[in-house]
């Protein structure tokens, strides 16, 4: 089984992939399924601003496209090139607590920190498909 340190390698392979002409902050995520797959996906930035879509939201969709759903991902590492461990914007924060089980580990890393924290702890008392009649 894939090991943290190798999921955040091919998080960090997937920054690589990153198009961030506007900010210059690149961000990489890859997701790992409970068999072994991986999905990876980066930021891509979009003029409007309001297109671009996040690593961790590219990697995530690319899974659910995929017929993967919450109960099969075991962890997700998010990397950045920022000077401090760069952690979901709000959007993500909603899709994180959504498709994935809110005790799932998300590794947080810049290369020089790394920290693990899971859905609950980044979004508490998140609005979810159970408040919803």
């Amino acid at each position: 089984m894939i090991t943290n340190e190798e999921l955040i390698k091919k998080a960090f392979e997937a920054m690589d992939n990153a198009y961030a002409p506007y900010s210059n902050y690149h961000v990489g995520a890859c997701l790992l399924c409970n068999d072994g797959t991986t999905f990876k996906g980066a930021n891509i930035e979009n003029a409007s601003y309001g297109a671009t879509n996040c690593g961790e939201r590219s990697a995530i969709f690319a899974a659910y496209s995929n017929g993967y759903r919450k109960d099969d991902f075991k962890a997700i590492a998010i990397v950045s090139d920022g000077k401090r461990i760069g952690t979901p914007c709000g959007i993500c924060r909603q899709v994180l607590s959504e498709l994935l089980r809110h005790d799932t580990p998300i590794i947080l890393s810049n290369g020089k920190e790394t920290r693990t924290t899971n859905a609950s702890e980044l979004l508490p008392d998140s609005f979810g498909v159970e408040d919803l009649d």
